[in-house]
């Protein structure tokens, strides 16, 4: 009896030299996966997605957000991930592209433990491991790409290892997060690095990451999906995307009361965009984004929050807080993060 004939788990061809190893794909039990629509790893479904935009049905593979959590004794863990497609750009790195990183949650603490660092010369597919030093039962959290698409991950065990669900998060409805390049991640050094990140293991937080880089231009189409969501929170950040001070005026207020009307409770968090240092009309187009907090508060509307993204960066030195004057280096997504944490400490 061949073993590989009747259980797939172990089918899988490696050239990590552990003689203990075995690997078992992401999306079978008991592993959990978060920051998905429930299709494999996609954020978005792609009907939906091809409603919106072309744009947004491609960038809704790209995994920003989805984490894989479980709970093992084994003293390492390695990944064996195949893409369908891996972004390469100048101004970010290849881990925070097509990489993956990997975090413990221990005595209510997250822990970075290690990335898993793609080649250069990677085509689709690379392998990784990593060693603990000691053995004990541990929570792992593995955060995906932020702008590659992942079609295939197993992860790695000792063969003798023990193997559960991963500690819940507090929240048992996700914060949602809708915006632009910046969203997703762009241009943060790896995954665990994004303003979205930063939160969760911060707060224990889950999210769903809805951020499509380029493409988030405030679409009727999107916000009606969005209201189909199960929320704690929501973050409407897509000021960046909206191509002119019309557009954002045509679009902002609309979309905010289409996600409004069917959540009349939800607390929503309404941000300009953060520090640039080359759009003129920033001053205008976060006076349109403030006029849609306004006039919902002066409607009655006490879940609603404005956050004045131009300020957030100013906690650590401004422009120092970008890779290229707009996108944010982890520098400022940091300081993003701070600012929202106020927020989200008390809303959910």
């Amino acid at each position: 009896m061949n073993i590989k004939d009747i259980d797939k788990n172990f089918n899988i061809e490696t050239k990590i030299e552990e003689k203990n190893l075995r690997f078992i794909s992401a999306l079978e039990e008991p592993f959990d996966l978060y920051g998905t629509c429930g299709e494999r790893y996609l954020r978005l479904p792609l009907n939906d997605a091809t409603r919106v935009s072309a744009g947004v049905k491609q960038l809704a593979a790209n995994t920003s957000g989805v984490r894989i959590r479980f709970k093992t004794d084994s003293k390492f863990v390695a990944v064996s991930v195949r893409y369908s497609d891996v972004c390469r750009i100048e101004h970010m790195s290849l881990v925070g592209t097509a990489g993956l990183d990997m975090y413990t949650y221990e005595s209510g603490k997250y822990s970075y433990r290690t990335l898993f660092l793609p080649p250069m010369n990677m085509d689709d597919f690379f392998e990784s491991i990593y060693y603990f030093d000691d053995q004990s039962m541990r929570d792992i959290t593995i955060n995906l790409p932020l702008y590659s698409s992942v079609s295939d991950i197993y992860i790695g065990l000792d063969k003798n290892a023990l193997l559960e669900h991963g500690e819940r998060y507090k929240n048992k409805r996700p914060v949602v997060y809708y915006g632009s390049s910046i969203t997703q991640g762009g241009c943060a050094t790896r995954p665990g690095n994004s303003y979205p990140s930063i939160i969760s293991r911060k707060l224990n937080l889950d999210f769903l990451n809805l951020g499509f880089s380029g493409n988030a231009k405030g679409e009727a189409e999107m916000a009606e999906y969005i209201t189909t969501l199960d929320m704690s929170c929501f973050v409407l950040d897509y000021d960046f995307n909206a191509p002119t001070v019309e557009f954002i005026k045509n679009t902002h207020r609309q979309f905010f009361e289409i996600v409004r009307k069917k959540n009349p409770m939800l607390p929503i968090i309404i941000m300009s965009m953060p520090y640039n240092s080359w759009v003129k009309d920033i001053g205008e187009r976060k006076r349109i984004i403030k006029e849609t907090f306004d006039l919902a508060v002066a409607g009655g509307d006490e879940n609603v929050y404005f956050v004045d993204g131009e300020k957030t960066f100013d906690i650590f030195g401004g422009d120092s807080g970008t890779v290229d004057g707009t996108h944010p280096n982890d520098l400022g997504f940091m300081c993003m993060a701070l600012e929202l944490e106020k927020y989200m400490e008390r809303l959910v």
